[in-house]
């Protein structure tokens, strides 16, 4: 098998320039929102917020760049090689993704009550740390997922109903019986998902509900960050939930929870930050105050 036919979304010009044109926006930006998080954060309380605006350029930006060739070409196939590594590169992403997320709702638990010990227990040293950790629980988790998808033969059809490669499509076009590698996938990957956005919601709704009657200016800072961060926790859980917990069989709702996934929810997170986060805004205004003065320099 030399490659998959990717359909996308239509065949029709006309909706394929419209298409290349919203995601093109979008996908810029994704990439000018989480940039500026990047450029504009350098206190320790912010590192993890960086980098997870890092991971959604890298997220946005293993799937976005083929859909808008695509779109722009109607050049749709991919090598096998190609679309394993987009395999790969997105559920390694992905998974270091989920454990920043659960990191993020650690770091909001000590600095809500534990705001004395704050600078000590979150450390640049333990916050990098923590992000290896992540980057390395992702890319064990997306080693398991190709190397059970490389055991697969695939001699027969090669298409694909979507706009990228993923897992559990490319499986359903191998040429043997894939119960147990779906079974394994699904534990993997689906059951994981799951489990780790409970923690999340108990862990949040523990903070809410404790902090709900000791509320300092202090706490209302972190209280605002951690509104903000379950606002996207469920951005990104609820659209994975669909795909990846369930039965690997194919819905009408696929592709619109593929591309809530993949292509919007990067370009919200920073907005979601943005407009919640009075830090946030005041970092953005002083780069952005630094970017016109160089301007008017030059």
């Amino acid at each position: 098998l030399n490659g998959f036919l990717l359909l996308g979304f239509s065949d029709v010009r006309v909706l394929q320039i419209l298409h290349f044109v919203v995601f093109l926006v979008i996908y810029l930006a994704a990439l000018m929102g989480n940039l500026l998080i990047i450029t504009a954060l350098h206190t320790p309380m912010y590192f993890l917020l960086a980098n997870l605006a890092f991971l959604d350029v890298s997220d946005s930006s293993v799937n976005a760049p083929k859909l808008l060739l695509g779109l722009l070409s109607q050049h749709r196939m991919i090598s096998f090689n190609e679309c394993i590594l987009q395999m790969f590169l997105f559920h390694f992403i992905a998974g270091a993704m989920v454990v920043v997320l659960v990191v993020m709702a650690a770091d909001r638990y000590i600095a809500i009550y534990k705001p004395l010990r704050y600078l000590t227990s979150m450390n640049r040293v333990v916050c990098m740390r923590l992000v290896t950790g992540a980057w390395l629980g992702g890319l064990a988790h997306s080693a398991v997922q190709i190397g059970l998808i490389l055991q697969l033969p695939f001699c027969g059809p090669n298409i694909l109903d979507n706009f990228y490669c993923d897992v559990q499509q490319v499986i359903k076009l191998a040429c043997t019986d894939t119960y147990l590698v779906e079974l394994l996938i699904f534990s993997n990957g689906g059951m994981l998902v799951i489990v780790m956005f409970i923690i999340l919601l108990i862990s949040y709704t523990i903070i809410f509900v404790k902090i709900k009657k000791h509320v300092t200016d202090g706490k209302r800072k972190a209280l605002s960050t951690c509104g903000s961060q379950i606002t996207v926790v469920c951005l990104q859980f609820t659209p994975c939930i669909f795909i990846y917990a369930r039965p690997f069989r194919k819905l009408p709702m696929d592709k619109l929870a593929s591309i809530i996934y993949t292509v919007i929810s990067p370009m919200l997170n920073p907005i979601i930050y943005t407009l919640r986060n009075a830090e946030m805004k005041k970092a953005i205004r002083r780069l952005m105050s630094r970017i016109l003065s160089w301007g008017k320099k030059l």
